[in-house]
């Protein structure tokens, strides 16, 4: 993942010449994006598809930037599916998450979506009734809150305990009988997303290979026909450590030797990545209106806040930052700063949740200069309560690639 701040700066540059207050600001990197995404495609063994889960930034820039690079999108809302077909009439689109309207399965028919994940029995249910009445046949897998002993939990869990989503594994053998009297529904395989913020390597091999070991023997016992096993997302960022991400040249390698080993000839492995795909190549930038001290703790203020990026509030950690020096000032006071001290970065709100990073040691940083955040290409602006006070919307740019 490739950080390209000397760009970024660049940009932010001219952009704060040309500004009449102070800058607040999404950039995003497109060609840093593309080589990613690039990378990550191309590292994958055979027989394994890479989906882009859109809810990360479906900006549309995004979008063209990565379709040509994947195997399609994932897509979690009659909302998402509207905005993919308007833009995409061609490109694959698998549909996930629970509680799908009965417009939004017929929707995805109609669409000709390459399948839909069912996450639960009645859901399955829902899909064949509207599948008959359609005339159609719908293309499923279905999603299985799996338990297993030796799932090492991480800061997100999405399964292996009683959650929202998927089925559990437990009520498999139900949902299996009934669907052989359901030539409406055809099942195409198995979906399983039990965690995300994965940034152990050989952990996540561990339960790549678990699903696939699972799913072998669901199709030995039941006499099962798939093509494929959607093994989610879940590699996470390291916002707290930045120099230490997620090993993926481990794991794509040890995923090559894991297929070779317990691959199942035919069946496709599909991957779903959303945060791991785009969080590289977002920045957000703040201008400094304001440095205070308050009972001991200084306090940088920035035009923005957590109405624009909530990731460190979702995430619950300080998020790293970088300052980008700006030496006009326009008044005839001091200028405030602060030098080679710990700082909390708040943004505008009137609320003291509006915290995006606490206890940052920095060597020098001045009203007026700009704050660069970067990992702030997913799960950032489109998270956020944008409308919160009224305030404006920060402006938004895209690094042409290159």
């Amino acid at each position: 993942m490739e950080l390209r701040l000397a760009k970024v700066f660049d940009s932010l540059r001219f952009a704060r010449a040309q500004a009449g207050a102070p800058l607040c600001a999404y950039v995003y990197d497109l060609a840093a994006l593309r080589r990613h995404a690039a990378k990550l495609a191309g590292s994958l063994p055979d027989g394994c598809e890479l989906f882009y889960a859109i809810k990360a930034n479906s900006d549309l820039p995004i979008l063209h930037t990565l379709a040509p690079l994947v195997a399609g999108f994932e897509v979690s809302s009659g909302g998402e599916l509207a905005w993919v077909r308007t833009n995409f009439a061609e490109v694959p689109v698998i549909f996930s998450g629970p509680g799908k309207l009965d417009h939004e399965l017929r929707e995805a028919l109609e669409q000709n979506v390459d399948c839909l994940h069912a996450e639960s029995l009645h859901e399955l249910q829902r899909m064949a009734d509207i599948a008959a009445r359609a005339g159609r046949t719908a293309p499923v897998s279905l999603r299985i809150n799996l338990t297993l002993d030796t799932l090492a939990e991480t800061s997100l869990m999405m399964g292996g305990k009683p959650t929202p989503f998927g089925i559990p594994a437990q009520q498999l053998p139900e949902c299996l009988e009934w669907l052989r009297a359901r030539p409406e529904i055809r099942l195409r395989g198995f979906h399983f997303h039990l965690l995300s913020h994965q940034l152990d390597a050989a952990a996540h091999l561990q339960l790549v290979a678990a699903y696939l070991e699972q799913a072998r023997r669901w199709c030995d016992d039941h006499g099962l026909d798939i093509d494929h096993i959607n093994v989610g997302g879940g590699i996470g960022i390291n916002y707290r450590q930045p120099d230490r991400q997620f090993d993926w040249p481990a794991f794509s390698a040890g995923l090559s030797a894991l297929l070779n080993e317990r691959g199942m000839p035919g069946v496709a492995v599909r991957f779903e990545f959303g945060r791991y795909m785009t969080a590289a190549c977002g920045y957000y930038a703040m201008q400094v209106i304001d440095i205070k001290r308050s009972h001991g703790k200084t306090f940088v203020v920035g035009r923005g806040g957590s109405h624009h990026f909530r990731t460190p509030y979702a995430q619950g950690h300080s998020h790293p930052f970088h300052v980008l020096p700006v030496d006009e000032w326009p008044y005839s006071f001091a200028r405030p700063y602060a030098t080679d001290e710990t700082v909390s970065v708040v943004g505008q709100l009137c609320t003291p949740k509006d915290v995006l990073a606490f206890d940052a040691q920095v060597e020098s940083v001045r009203c007026n200069d700009v704050l660069v955040f970067p990992y702030a290409g997913a799960y950032a602006w489109h998270i956020s309560h944008h409308d919160f006070l009224r305030h404006p919307h920060p402006a938004q740019w895209y690094l042409p690639v290159e």
